[in-house]
């Protein structure tokens, strides 16, 4: 164990977020792919702390459930019915071994721009001075709404306040508690057990401590950063996209000084576990999330959103949406292409304008051009599927499978009734519905000969638009001719 590494990180989730007016607890808000908590949990984690433990309320099952889901090896608190900061991480001390000791690092989950740099620059500050307490303070302008820092004559940290039980000179403080900490696993414990509840909100305050700590001549430090966007919590859904766009700056930023193209960063969102390949081109109002990995040389967009996509090499994609998805090598997709679950193009393949396709492998080089649905389809290597193809999947009750060979040609508005195969090398005529087996080579169609029912419109249709124009399409040529005579 290095000496900063800390024995543990107490990420307090138990807050019960009513500003943010919705029944979703505030740390499951998600901004860049991830929940509030998801970003407070990965940071943590990346200290590889021997414990990291999330307080919740007990009636917060819903952010338990994503404890266990995104950080197994985490271990829940749950917070009891006193309230505050101070109370929630004595309950994240009660579920760590009592004889430990080291640095704990206490964080709150609603601070999703935390980067693991940061988390690891306040450990080493704090175990290279062998301080009792190290909390992350921050001067701002307007520090309404924040706790504030005390200072003695000499200028040593005695103490927080809140600002509801601050007095108006102390509410002209302008140095303020980011709520982020470092802590002597020791200190903290015997400094939670002095603290108490006599304040404007009855609450049991984490910043308590450090006056707590002062009282016993324990030694306290502040720590900064220059980059206070880290420290800004979310209270509102104002807050939420406010910081989301700060957030989706940054990647967009980042990837574009890896070598990627954004032709409008101001449109463009790409979530943090997205993964872009050299050179890769992404027009305006472009959308990237999910775990979507993005090969070398890639084009997409404009209007396109990929959830979860995987794309290969060279590939170019336009006014597309796509989820859970493989897009091969050279492939070409859209524009207003709809790519469900379960599809796969392979290289050099074609999707065209307004083809949607589910559970779909598309061979390589094959081509389903315009205006089909291919669901629950195997289609082969070379195939071109002709203008308004219906594979009909689903039979009201069950759905069933379609494959269709290698090197087919199918005419336009096929219907092709699952479950049914057709062989290499075959064709289907026009308007043609595939309900059988077509075998390989064969030329299936099933419309009958045409038939001409003379003068129907005039027949079946008088008086009307369509009526006028056939007597005009046959009314003699004004030539100045006698009609007679041109008979």
């Amino acid at each position: 164990m290095t000496p900063s590494r800390p024995v543990a990180v107490i990420v307090l989730a138990a807050g019960g977020g009513t500003r943010m007016r919705s029944s979703t607890p505030k740390v499951l808000h998600r901004i860049c792919g991830r929940s509030l908590l998801g970003h407070s949990l990965a940071a943590a984690r990346s200290l590889d702390p021997e414990h990291l433990v999330v307080v919740v309320r007990p009636d917060r099952e819903r952010v338990a459930e994503q404890v266990r889901a995104l950080d197994p090896q985490a271990i829940l608190a749950d917070q009891d019915e006193v309230a505050g900061t101070g109370r929630a991480a004595e309950c994240g001390l009660a579920v760590l071994p009592p004889d430990l000791t080291g640095t704990v690092i206490v964080m709150m989950a609603d601070v999703p721009l935390i980067t693991a740099e940061a988390l690891d620059g306040l450990a080493k500050r704090h175990v290279s001075g062998g301080y009792d307490v190290t909390m992350v303070t921050l001067s701002i302008a307007d520090p309404t709404g924040y706790g504030r820092i005390l200072r003695g004559d000499d200028e040593t940290v005695v103490g927080t306040v809140e600002e509801r039980d601050a007095t108006p000179q102390q509410r002209e403080i302008t140095e303020v508690n980011s709520g982020l900490y470092a802590f002597d696993a020791s200190a903290l414990r015997d400094a939670l057990g002095l603290v108490g509840t006599d304040n404007a909100q009855g609450e049991k305050y984490l910043t308590d401590v450090i006056a707590a700590v002062h009282a016993k001549g324990g030694r306290i430090q502040t720590h900064t950063l220059a980059d206070v966007w880290q420290l800004e919590g979310i209270n509102d859904r104002v807050q939420l996209a406010r910081l989301g766009a700060e957030l989706n700056r940054r990647i967009v930023e980042r990837w574009m000084r890896a070598g990627v193209t954004v032709v409008d960063p101001a449109t463009t969102w790409i979530d943090v576990d997205v993964t872009l390949g050299r050179d890769a081109t992404i027009h305006p109002h472009t959308q990237i999330h999910g775990a979507s990995t993005i090969g070398d040389d890639v084009v997409i967009g404009p209007d396109t959103t990929l959830t979860d996509v995987e794309v290969g090499d060279g590939a170019t994609i336009v006014r597309t949406q796509a989820l859970l998805a493989v897009i091969g090598a050279r492939a070409t997709v859209g524009p207003f292409a709809h790519l469900r679950p379960g599809t796969e193009v392979g290289p050099d393949a074609k999707i065209g304008e307004f083809v949607g396709t589910k559970n779909a492998t598309i061979g390589e080089g094959a081509k389903v051009p315009h205006l089909s649905y291919v669901g629950d389809a195997v289609i082969g290597e070379g195939t071109n599927i002709g203008a308004g193809t219906i594979i009909a999947n689903y039979d009201g009750v069950a759905k069933h499978r379609t494959s269709i060979g290698a090197h087919c040609r199918t005419g336009a508005n096929n219907t092709f009734v699952a479950p049914v195969t057709v062989g290499d090398g075959a064709a289907t005529g026009a308007g043609t519905v595939v309900r059988q087996d077509v075998p390989p080579g064969d030329l299936a169609v099933s419309s009958g000969p045409q038939r001409l029912l003379a003068d129907w419109t005039r027949r079946r249709r008088p008086g009307t638009p369509g009526a006028a124009a056939v007597d005009s399409a046959l009314e003699p040529a004004s030539t100045g001719a006698d009609p007679e005579e041109s008979r």
